[in-house]
Formats: C-alpha cells, structure tokens, sequence
C-alpha cells in the first residue's frame, strides 16, 4: 500500500523520484522508507508533506527531481489527507490482528504449560514469545548468586539456540538495575547500546527485555531481541508484548504450583505404599523368619535343619530388600538419574538407609557413553545383590563399590569390573564369584563393555 501511494504522487505530480519516511508515532524514530525512481545527483527542486493518522504523524512524502508548482503542492496535500485515512484504516486492522495473535499465544502458552513438563516451560515461553515478536531469539533471564542474570532458556532462529545459554549480564551494568526492579527495558540496538554488556550482544539490534513477574515476585526477564540492521520495535509492539509477558509470569507460577500438587500426590501415593510393604510384608515375613527358626532349633535331621536355615537366610535378605525399596518410596520423588554413574550413586545412598552409614563409590574410567542398557542393567543388578548380601554380615562398617571402565576381560577383551568390599564378618550367602580371607568378603563382576 505504501509503494503504491509513493508511485502515485509521483506520477500525478511528475516527479521523478518519491520517498515515503515511516516514523514510529511512540519514539519518532525513522522504521522504514519507502522509494520509487531514482534520485537525482543536483535535484532541481524538493516538495515534502506530512501524512498523518488521527492528528498523528505516520510518516513524511518527499518528492524530488523537478521544479513544484502550487498546483502540484495542493495535489500532494490532497493525496496526503486520503492517504492518511486508508492508513489509519489499515493501521488499526493490523493493530487488531496482532493483539489477537498475542493473546492467542499468550493461551496457548498458558495451556502448554498446565498440561506439559514443567522443566521445559521457560523455553516453551521463549520460543512462543520470540514467534509472535518476529524475533531472532527469545531468551528467559533469571538472576545469580553473584547478583547478575544469566540465560537459562532459550529458542533462535538459528540451529544453535544453546550457544545462547550461560550469557551473564554482570553485576553492576545499568540496564540489570532497571530489571531486577521488575521494570521492562527497551533498547533500539543491542550491539553498540552501552547498557548492555553480555557477549553475545553483537550479534542482534533492537530489543525488548521484559520482566517475568506475579504476584510481586520476578521470576526472571524475557527478552526479545531481533538481528542487526531489522525493523525497530514500535510501541505496539512494547505494549503487547509486556501484557504477554505478565500473562506468561501467572501462568510459570500456577504451572509451578500444580507441578508441586502432583508431587506431593505422588509422595503421599508412595508414602502409603511404604507404609503397607512394612506393615503388611515385613511383619508376616519377620513373623515367618520366626517361625522357621523356632522349628529348626527343634529339627533333629540334618537336611531339615539345613533346608530350614537356607529359608531363614532368604526370608532376612528379602527382609532387606524391602526395606531398601520402602527407604526409597519414602524419599521425595525426584527424576530418575540419566548416566549410569548416577544409577550407581542412588543404589548406595538407598543401602545407606538399611546399613546406618553411606557405603563409598570410586569410578575408574569413562563410564559414561560406553555401556549399554544391557550390561548397564546387569551391572546394577549385581550391585543391588551384593549390597543386600553385605548388609547382612555382622559388624559391617564399611562398603567400598568401585567401577573399573578400563578393565580387561580373561579373553583379552577390554570390559567393566564392578567390585564391592566390606569389612563384615563372613557369614550368609555370598554373591557369585566372591572370594574372602579372614574377615570381610570381596564380591567382583565383569563384563564387556557393549554386548
């Protein structure tokens, strides 16, 4: 519409050059030109006229090339007056239908997270919020223990959105003051705006840093920064976009809260399970244990007694393994550990519990990367026997657990040995390929690295 009222006035008037300068109504700053023909190097003669909307100035149409008359003055003012109504009309369509996009994205932000996961919902902002604000990255900010902000999310247009994580604004810049006071930052360009000091400024222009706050409580800043040499961001454009991020803020904290209800449902859920396992399953097999060693101190044949004591010891480590399964119910849900070395951590901070004393683990080797979900598996399973196996040995203290990814296997074959130690009296049914001198019992086993 803009080309076609450039081209317009020019011809009407005959001139050979035209130039329409759009100017932000909230800043007065220039947005874009618009031109048709080519200007002249010594141009004969210059005829401007102020369009605007709503006793608004949107923009100014220059003609150049030619010497003006009144008559072509008085043209061009006539085409400025039309002009400014069809932009006016065009103007608040356009206004509309971008209010309508970001309350649309700001509902579907809402719906995203009260139904999604929750540890992806800062990044499900950024990147909803940097779609509507046409954007070159969307960024969420939350501050540091040394009193700065850091980029803890993010989404960009590029392949490489995480490039962008970690970015600090260091303590004592002046545009962190004005955010950590929850107020928005509006910045014409990134790259040469002094204020902004994080090193990844260079690589965009204007901006929008938006607080990320409810309930009198800032979550963090939502920025919105587009690429050197875009289009500036209007006041529209600050407008909206500070709604959304008020709306995003409520709905980060009601996420935060049903996240938190469900937890506690599932603790509760857990907790009750425990508390069933021990009350039901413990009692009756104690109560068995009891029963069976009654009748083997009364046993007089020697395959009686021995059947009888293989049952007690089966019945005691059973015992144990519930115990260490209702230890683990009753600790807060949490998120199973993604690497192996993590699995083994959680296996012996829940020994920990049955044992009275945290058993020790030693990693040698890259553990990480070069097992598979087999020999992952067996491992930890071998582990769950062995630390079952110990904790019933008297006078145990201490447990040693160690995992060797640079073993070598009798074959040749580079493997992984898992080795667990402890200092108790010998006594009970040791794991397989055990060996023991003299108090305490060494248990060891290998496998390939990939199977």
């Amino acid at each position: 519409m803009l080309q076609h009222l450039v081209d317009s006035a020019a011809e009407l008037t005959g001139a050979p050059h035209g130039v329409l300068d759009v100017i932000d109504p909230g800043h007065g700053s220039l947005l874009e030109s618009v031109g048709t023909g080519q200007a002249a190097q010594d141009p004969q003669g210059s005829l401007t006229v102020p369009i605007r909307v709503q006793e608004t100035e949107f923009g100014r149409l220059r003609l150049t090339g030619k010497t003006f008359t009144v008559d072509d003055h008085a043209l061009l003012r006539v085409l400025a007056t039309q002009a400014g109504i069809a932009i006016g009309n065009v103007r608040l369509y356009e206004t509309a239908r971008q209010r309508e996009r970001w309350i649309e994205g700001a509902a579907a932000v809402t719906t995203a997270l009260l139904t999604g996961r929750a540890e992806d919902a800062l990044t499900t902002v950024a990147e909803r919020a940097r779609l509507l604000a046409d954007a070159a990255a969307g960024v969420v900010l939350q501050p540091t223990e040394e009193g700065g902000m850091s980029i803890v999310a993010a989404s960009a247009t590029d392949d490489d959105p995480h490039a962008l994580l970690g970015a600090t604004i260091q303590p004592g810049s002046a545009v962190l003051a004005q955010l950590l006071t929850g107020e928005p930052v509006f910045i014409d360009d990134s790259a040469t705006d002094p204020r902004m000091t994080t090193e990844v400024r260079a690589r965009f222009g204007p901006s929008m840093m938006l607080p990320l706050k409810a309930s009198g409580k800032l979550i963090g800043t939502l920025a919105l920064p587009r690429s050197r040499g875009a289009r500036p961001y209007t006041s529209v454009d600050h407008l909206l976009a500070t709604q959304f991020a008020s709306q995003a803020a409520l709905a980060l904290v009601l996420a935060d809260a049903q996240a938190g209800r469900e937890r506690l449902a599932v603790f509760e859920d857990r907790d009750r399970i425990a508390r069933d396992l021990h009350d039901l399953v413990v009692q009756r097999l104690f109560a068995t244990g009891m029963m069976l060693e009654s009748t083997q101190r009364r046993a007089k044949v020697g395959d009686v007694r021995e059947t009888l004591a293989l049952a007690v010891d089966e019945l005691e480590s059973t015992i144990q393994e519930v115990r260490t399964t209702i230890f683990a119910l009753q600790q807060p849900p949490a998120e199973a550990p993604a690497t192996f070395r993590g699995r083994v951590l959680r296996e012996t901070a829940g020994a920990a519990a049955v044992l009275g004393f945290a058993p020790s683990a030693r990693f040698t080797g890259p553990v990480e990367g070069v097992l598979d979900d087999a020999v992952e598996g067996h491992l930890l399973a071998a582990l769950r026997r062995a630390l079952a196996t110990a904790s019933r040995r008297r006078a145990v203290s201490r447990i040693e657990v160690t995992v060797d990814a640079r073993a070598t296997l009798p074959d040749g074959r580079p493997g992984v040995r898992l080795t667990v130690f402890d200092n108790g009296e010998q006594g009970g049914a040791p794991g397989a390929g055990s060996g023991a001198g003299g108090t305490g019992t060494t248990v060891t086993w290998q496998s390939p690295l990939r199977q």
